[in-house]
């Protein structure tokens, strides 16, 4: 068996990817940059992940992996504000790899991510627009999760509660979802 390769410098050539592919694009970094940057040869990068491919998927794999946990507990007719909470949870929190989808969306092919995302958007307008959507349902939960999804990277002052109340409000009356009480 493979010896793991979840070490701190994996961590640290991690670390170093992401900040160079935000600010360059994924195909206009070379492994020999993001090496130098980590202060490890080549060949060591190469120990840790054996392709470009490989290291962008171990960015994103996390944040995959969080939205698949974050939406099995949901089914049909669940809570919508606390599905949608959760979700903007989960966005939230890797809002760096939305950050690098949303400047370079060749991401998603590179690591197969499309059909992931399509996935989880197809079983949210199953869970919040029930099982035979009118079209323009369809339409008001793609922006709703679209929507949440880009707040969590445009309004990058905005704090985490204050932007998440802010949201859930929002898409809730996107969705036609009766919110908590406000004050007038």
């Amino acid at each position: 068996m493979p010896r793991a390769r979840t070490t701190e410098t994996a961590d640290r050539i991690r670390s170093a990817a992401l900040e160079l592919i935000a600010a360059k694009g994924v195909h206009q970094v070379s492994l020999r940059e993001i090496a130098e940057r980590v202060g490890v040869t080549k060949p060591a990068l190469y120990y840790h992940f054996a392709s470009r491919e490989e290291l962008v998927r171990s960015l994103v794999q996390p944040f995959i992996d969080d939205v698949e946990a974050v939406l099995a507990p949901f089914g049909p007719g669940a809570d919508a504000r606390q599905l949608l909470g959760a979700y903007f949870d989960v966005t939230y929190r890797h809002r760096d790899i939305t950050a690098m989808i949303m400047r370079e969306p060749g991401i998603l092919a590179l690591v197969d991510l499309a059909a992931a995302v399509g996935q989880w958007r197809t079983r949210m307008v199953s869970m919040l627009a029930g099982p035979d959507p009118s079209l323009a349902e369809v339409v008001r939960v793609q922006m709703a999760i679209g929507g949440l999804g880009d707040c969590t990277v445009v309004l990058p002052g905005a704090a985490g509660p204050e932007l998440r109340e802010a949201v859930l409000d929002a898409v809730c009356d996107l969705l036609l979802i009766p919110g908590p009480a406000r004050e007038p």
